[in-house]
């Protein structure tokens, strides 16, 4: 339920990754050993670090500097993909306009969604329905994205596997019903230098503490430049510290949720003290759209036999918070 952790764990997740598909893979001694971590990083720290995830480096740094690029167009250009709730609260917002518990945060994003036809879900997603805004430019932006989307998809349901594993569920619990058509987010984040902004709408907060709605995170955050930081129990903000190819991994509420408080999320926040632009893509994998999320009964049976939570349909959560979430 949390701990006063000092560091962020490393899992090396290659043994998980390379038997995924092997039927026998529960009875593994890697992979057992890779649940063993994920259990614990779980428990005592909600985030953890991943490598051996078979995303190449490579990939990763180009994502974050077309991510750049965009960020470093006129102000003008970037408004071309302006976020608004025609678009389906996809698209561009400036620095100021996403805002945590009241106050504006010092980040300029584009946030993308799974892409929802309308009338899909009735009038549960009807505010969301749409398709992704991509700039011109860079001129590789849409496929170079959409090809890391599709490879992050696939890692987090080997991740979601794993998590499956540790808590003793079935290898596919968050497959099928719960998240065998997983919704999922994607932020390209900036984050100026301070002195770049203007002294009237200055705070000192890249990010406010939240945590995250769905089920898993994986952030691709700059090598170089420390500004994530994670509270542990003792109200101590740690540095999630840029370990170059890796990604850093945190759980969202909706696990919470479903493992009925086994697994807590972690608040975290973003605070760029840097004197450089920081950029960081974070990728949140989710429930399906349409789940009602509840406590599971041998989750139930570990923690006291009650259902500490109620039941959540992920939709209504998501949307709930996106049209709280903006100043537009």
């Amino acid at each position: 339920m949390g701990s006063d952790f000092k560091a962020i764990p490393l899992i090396d997740i290659g043994p998980l990754v390379e038997k995924i598909d092997d039927p026998a893979m529960a009875g593994d001694e890697g992979v057992l050993g890779v649940v063993r971590m994920l259990d614990a990083a779980c428990r005592e720290a909600g985030f953890f670090y991943v490598k051996g995830h078979g995303i190449s480096e490579s990939l990763m740094t180009e994502v974050r500097d077309v991510t750049r690029k965009f960020f470093q167009l006129p102000h003008q250009e970037k408004l071309k993909i302006k976020m608004t709730p025609q678009s389906g609260y996809r698209g561009y917002q400036r620095v100021g306009e996403n805002v945590t518990k009241g106050k504006p945060d010092m980040h300029e994003a584009i946030d993308c969604y799974t892409p929802i036809e309308p009338g899909r879900y009735g009038d549960l997603a009807k505010p969301m329905e749409g398709s992704n805004l991509w700039p011109d430019y860079p001129s590789n932006f849409d496929a170079l994205l959409e090809n890391y989307i599709s490879l992050l998809r696939d890692l987090s349901r080997k991740i979601m596997r794993g998590i499956a594993l540790a808590l003793g569920a079935p290898l596919d619990a968050f497959e099928g019903g719960v998240a065998g058509d997983a919704f999922w987010v994607l932020r390209l984040i900036g984050y100026p230098v301070s002195d770049d902004i203007p002294q009237e709408e200055r705070t000192d907060i890249g990010c406010g503490a939240h945590t995250d709605y769905g089920l898993l995170t994986l952030v691709n955050q700059d090598d170089d430049i420390c500004a994530l930081e994670v509270r542990n129990q003792s109200g101590e903000w740690i540095y999630a510290k840029p370990v170059p190819g890796t990604f850093v991994c945190n759980i969202g509420d909706m696990l919470k949720v479903w493992s009925n408080g086994i697994y807590q999320p972690t608040l975290h926040r973003v605070v760029n003290n840097s004197p450089r632009y920081r950029v960081s893509v974070a990728f949140f994998y989710e429930s399906n759209f349409d789940a009602a999320v509840e406590p599971v009964e041998f989750c139930r049976e570990k923690t006291g036999g009650v259902a500490k939570y109620e039941k959540v349909v992920y939709g209504e959560h998501l949307v709930q918070k996106v049209l709280t979430n903006f100043v537009m």
